[in-house]
């Protein structure tokens, strides 16, 4: 594409995975903050739940002033704690949706722009117990969102079988579970992720096509997944051009084109697309970051 990339899409950055650090709340989140707020790159921004009240606040003041459109990631209030918005057992099923509500009082409070989470593990043989179980908590987390504003519940599309082994999941099942919601909802959309797609074995038009009416939001991103042996396998988020992984500019661009051609990246809606990028090992994040805006670069370049 010769136009700007700026014109069909708001570029962002998942600020809890480039700087992994921050992903329990807690951190250098107002020094790693600032680097992205001064990256005139970035048209959004990615954050977590920020456990101090103060730290908080002035997060929301670097978002603010550097014009920046926010999106609020619950997905590490439940995997660093273990909770299961599906869990079978209601008192544990409570526990996480107990933190996802609150999560959507502070994504309101620093008026985010959506709210991501992602569904939980499930025992094979009790799959359609655990449908229903999603079903129920998203509902009232649509529900209880809606009671303070617009913001969009989105969930994110997670592999289901190699690392966090989420129920939602293969394409025809997210499909399935985003028209029960959207019966009711209105303020219900999913998420997906380039990097999560090779771990559902799924090619990108099988895992985009048939849920192109619901995609609110979209993440690039890197993975490996060709044996368990190799480094960084699973949902680890490396860096493109890592070795061994599954995404690199030729992926990149078939998934802009993709995303394009179902009208979710364009001029009249201009979604927010955010790398989820992840150092590994020692790797300086920043160093990764600038490998992800490259890489973007050139993949646009072909689109």
């Amino acid at each position: 594409m010769n136009e700007s990339i700026k014109k069909y899409m708001k570029v962002g950055l998942i600020h809890f995975m480039a700087y992994p650090s921050c992903i329990k709340g807690e951190g250098p989140i107002e020094e790693t903050l600032r680097k992205i707020a001064l990256d005139d790159y970035f048209d959004a921004v990615e954050i977590t739940w920020i456990k101090d009240k103060n730290v908080r606040e002035r997060a929301k003041k670097i978002i603010e002033t550097s014009y920046l459109t926010v999106g609020y990631g619950a997905q590490p209030r439940l995997l660093t704690t273990g909770f299961n918005i599906n869990h079978l057992v209601e008192e544990e099923r409570l526990k996480a949706l107990q933190t996802l509500k609150e999560g959507i009082d502070e994504a309101y409070e620093i008026n985010a722009a959506g709210f991501g989470f992602l569904s939980g593990k499930y025992p094979e043989d009790r799959l359609e117990e655990a449908f229903e179980a999603l079903v129920k908590s998203t509902k009232e987390l649509c529900r209880y969102a809606k009671e303070k504003g617009n913001m969009p519940i989105l969930l994110e599309v997670f592999d289901y079988d190699i690392d966090k082994k989420s129920l939602i999941g293969p394409a025809q099942l997210a499909k399935r579970f985003a028209e029960e919601i959207r019966k009711e909802h209105d303020n219900f959309g999913l998420m997906v992720d380039l990097s999560h797609i090779p771990q559902i074995h799924e090619t990108i038009e099988e895992s985009l096509l048939p849920v192109k009416d619901y995609i609110l939001h979209a993440h690039m991103g890197n993975c490996v997944v060709k044996d368990p042996s190799m480094a960084a396998y699973g949902d680890q988020h490396p860096r493109f051009g890592f070795p061994n992984g599954e995404v690199d500019v030729d992926q990149m661009v078939e998934y802009l084109r993709m995303l394009k051609d179902i009208g979710f990246i364009s001029e009249e809606r201009r979604p927010i697309v955010s790398f989820e990028v992840k150092p590994f090992g020692d790797e300086d994040p920043d160093l990764v970051i600038a490998n992800a805006k490259r890489v973007l670069n050139l993949a646009w370049a072909k689109v």
